[in-house]
């Protein structure tokens, strides 16, 4: 898989995420970052995800997009909208009942072009077990479905 990166843009209260090639745990402190960024923003009419060149992603970067999402609508009372043309990660966002706080459109190109790389920031461990956890508690409060799924994965992590 193509090594991920992450660009983003912001224009006028309007916030794109690009997550290019395979998106892992290796980017959630730069993700959750930026995520932190955008909540302190007083001025945001719209958040969107663009997924069009995304390879691959793993369930700790979902939990962080669900983050925001959640976030976002009780916030902000914004549905931030995910641009997702590959039908595999289409299915996966469906899976994983992001569907309920996103909105998903198979296909369009980002509306912001003028994007910046977020250089990946070196975390340590207990950081990235901190994101990792967060993320699929996050996950596991969308539906039922995802709450027997990562189960075990939060109960050995919080045991750690």
């Amino acid at each position: 898989m193509d090594l991920g990166r992450i660009l983003v843009s912001q224009e006028t209260g309007s916030y794109v995420i690009r997550l290019e090639g395979d998106v892992r745990v290796v980017l959630s402190a730069t993700l959750n970052d930026y995520m932190n960024t955008i909540f302190k923003s007083k001025d945001i009419s719209k958040i969107i995800i663009d997924m069009i060149e995304t390879k691959g992603v793993d369930s700790t970067t979902l939990g962080l997009l669900a983050k925001l999402a959640i976030h976002s609508n009780a916030n902000f009372n914004i549905r931030p909208i995910v641009f997702c043309p590959d039908e595999s990660l289409h299915e996966t966002l469906l899976v994983m009942g992001l569907d309920d706080v996103f909105e998903i459109i198979s296909k369009r190109k980002s509306e912001l072009e003028n994007l910046i790389e977020l250089k990946s920031k070196p975390s340590h461990d207990t950081a990235i077990k901190q994101h990792v956890l967060e993320a699929h508690k996050l996950l596991s409060s969308i539906n039922k479905k995802n709450k027997d799924e990562f189960l075990d994965l939060i109960a050995a992590l919080e045991r750690e």
